[in-house]
C-alpha cells in the first residue's frame, strides 16, 4: 500500500547561484521556507448599461518575497551577499532553486525556480557559544519571476 503521505513541507534544499557562478552562494540548511506564491490582478471591466455582468481580464502578475527561517551555515557567504548589495553592488542577482523532496528524502517531486533574486532582509538569532556554526534566524529574499519544474 501506498504511503498515504508522500509529501511533506519540510522536506526541501534551498540553493542559491550568483548569476554568472556555477559554484552555489552557499551550503546553508533552514528548517523553514515561505513565500511561494504568484498573484495575478485581474482588471474588471464593467459594459455600458449592464450593471449585472463584470467581465475580467489577465492582469500585471505579482511575486512574493520568499522567506527563510533558522538557518545554519558554516560559511559568510550569505552575509557577504547582503553586504555587498549594502555596498552599491546592485549586478550580484541570484538564481535560486527550492527543490521539495519526497518523504524518504530521495525523490525530487518539485523544483520551484525563482530568477533574479536580491536580499532584502538578513537577521541574526541571539548568540550563544554552542558551537562554531553561523546561524541565520530570517533571510527574505525578493524575485521577479516563478516557474514550477516537475521531474
Amino acid at each position: 500500500m501506498a504511503d498515504a503521505r508522500p509529501f511533506t513541507a519540510f522536506n526541501f534544499l534551498v540553493e542559491l547561484l550568483l548569476d554568472g557562478e556555477s559554484k552555489p552562494l552557499c551550503n546553508a540548511g533552514f528548517s523553514a521556507c515561505d513565500g511561494l506564491e504568484m498573484t495575478m490582478q485581474p482588471k474588471t471591466y464593467q459594459e455600458g448599461g449592464n450593471n449585472a455582468t463584470q467581465f475580467h481580464r489577465a492582469g500585471p502578475l505579482g511575486y512574493g518575497t520568499l522567506t527563510l527561517k533558522r538557518g545554519m551555515t558554516d560559511s559568510l557567504d550569505l552575509w557577504t551577499w547582503f553586504s555587498r548589495f549594502s555596498n552599491g553592488e546592485y549586478a550580484l542577482r541570484a538564481t535560486g532553486v527550492v527543490v521539495l523532496l519526497s518523504a524518504d528524502r530521495r525523490n525530487e517531486q518539485a523544483r520551484f525556480v525563482l530568477t533574479r533574486c536580491l536580499p532584502v532582509k538578513l537577521r541574526a538569532p541571539s548568540l550563544s557559544a554552542q558551537d562554531g556554526l553561523l546561524a541565520i534566524e530570517e533571510l527574505q529574499i525578493a524575485y521577479e519571476r516563478l516557474r514550477l519544474e516537475t521531474p
